[in-house]
């Protein structure tokens, strides 16, 4: 991989943009769709034949507090509660001014896609994700993370922002005065095309690709498996060492303790949430799951050869049916069902006397409304009821966390205090919200900083592209 910057009295360029945005992503389509609207006409740089990235991987859901489509089901939220459960998250380790940015900014865009887009989107409401007050998860009808990038790519073909696909952006351009003045990008036959832009867009996601820097960052999930985009090498943060740019919480990511395995696919987090549990091979359960599947990652590598199975029922399955992944689970033969605890261990494999005392510890447990041992408190937890399931699964390093620190309008900060004027950092490049640990990882905060910083990043490089100061 080739990340780097070079500096030229005179640059020329054989094509130039006002605006271009490296990755077509969530953060880069938006991105794109925001300066369109702004009255400026982006290039958009894909390294892949069709735009799909770790938007792709995901369930497609993103939080936002205040939506029409919260209203339309009497669902009362607003930005300061959502800010305040992204900073509980993140234990106050998050950076403040910018967890009220995209707080402010997840409502407006929500609605301003499904209005100027017809992105039909509606709040997932028949579970509650952890750590969320309030039931602010928003998704396209297959709840995919590919309908929503395919969707957001096809919203940019109606508005007609080019797309350049099987490009890899490998250098950064700038003049003897020090600013950005376009890039150079590759393509597979090893030809190169240098292409001038008034302002450049970062939307090249994290570094979770990059074993060097997965070691460097978060060395706990170093030989883990990686369930993100193989795309993810970490060109932003190599870019960002030499321009000085400041980079925080790098340390942070969001891992996932529910990868079916070894299909590798993955497993809500619902059927943990809705009254499931986790035991390891030796049908004991280890921890408390109700903390967030992030953390759930290193909870579950932490395990007798790195499995856990998730314990859960078919009124939960039906729940978790909503999603594309588990659909494929259940295809793919993940999904274990029994009549009893007893079948269902000795179809997992499992001892059967140790998982029917978990079973029985936590159906008491909820039936006297207590906080277990662990810590999780079961006073709204559902009877597990026959049929049973099962799902052997494993911990996965998602997506990294950490990443350029950005002001509120997107541009990049430099470590000496200083911005590059016209540099904007949006999703996995920019610095997220979830603080230097797992464990801060609220649901959604990866396609928040996406489609959040996306939107502000793309109208802040239309006004530099246009001549504004900001």
């Amino acid at each position: 991989m080739t990340a780097r910057i070079i500096t030229e009295a005179d640059p020329a360029f054989e094509t130039e943009f006002p605006v271009a945005i490296i990755g077509a992503g969530a953060a880069g389509l938006v991105a794109a769709l925001a300066c369109h609207a702004a009255g400026v006409e982006p290039l958009v740089i894909e390294r892949d034949p069709v735009p799909r990235g770790s938007t792709s991987l995901s369930a497609g859901l993103i939080p936002a507090a205040g939506t029409r489509f919260q209203r339309e089901r009497d669902i009362v939220d607003d930005a300061d509660t959502f800010a305040a459960d992204i900073q509980k998250k993140a234990h106050g380790q998050a950076d403040p001014a910018l967890v009220a940015l995209v707080a402010r900014a997840a409502a407006p865009t929500i609605d301003w896609l499904a209005d100027a887009h017809g992105l039909d989107f509606s709040v997932v409401h028949d579970f509650d994700y952890p750590g969320h007050s309030n039931r602010r998860m928003h998704g396209l009808p297959s709840r995919s993370g590919a309908e929503l990038v395919d969707r957001l790519r096809d919203a940019a073909e109606r508005a007609g922002i080019p797309l350049l696909t099987e490009a890899r952006v490998t250098t950064l351009i700038r003049d003897t005065q020090g600013r950005l003045r376009g890039l150079v990008a590759e393509r597979p036959d090893g030809s190169a095309e240098r292409i001038g832009a008034r302002a450049i867009v970062l939307a090249c996601s994290g570094y979770a690709g990059n074993k060097a820097l997965v070691r460097k960052y978060i060395p706990e999930l170093a030989d883990a498996l990686y369930f993100g985009h193989p795309g993810n090498e970490g060109e932003a943060v190599l870019w960002a060492e030499q321009l000085g740019a400041a980079l925080r919480d790098m340390t942070g990511h969001q891992g996932h303790g529910s990868v079916a395995h070894p299909q590798g696919i993955l497993v809500s987090w619902a059927v943990i949430m809705e009254g499931g549990f986790q035991v390891n091979r030796d049908g004991a359960r280890f921890w408390n799951e109700s903390s967030g599947y992030s953390e759930a990652g290193v909870a579950v590598l932490s395990q007798p050869d790195g499995v856990a199975w998730d314990i859960f029922d078919a009124r939960i399955a039906g729940i978790a049916r909503q999603f594309e992944d588990f659909r494929q689970a259940e295809a793919q033969g993940a999904v274990l069902r029994a009549d009893t605890i007893e079948e269902l261990a000795a179809k997992a494999k499992l001892p059967p006397a140790p998982l029917a005392a978990s079973f029985a510890a936590v159906e008491a447990d909820k039936r006297n409304g207590a906080t277990d041992a662990f810590g999780r408190d079961w006073a709204r937890g559902a009877p597990l009821a026959a049929p049973f399931c099962a799902v052997r699964v494993t911990g996965a390093l998602f997506h990294s966390q950490g990443g350029l620190a950005v002001d509120d309008s997107a541009r990049v900060r430099l470590a000496d205090g200083g911005i590059v004027p016209n540099l904007f950092a949006a999703g996995g490049a920019a610095c997220g919200v979830s603080g230097p640990e797992a464990s801060g990882y609220l649901s959604g905060n990866g396609l928040l900083s996406a489609v959040a910083l996306g939107r502000i990043a793309g109208i802040g490089a239309a006004r530099i592209a246009q001549g504004e100061q900001i």
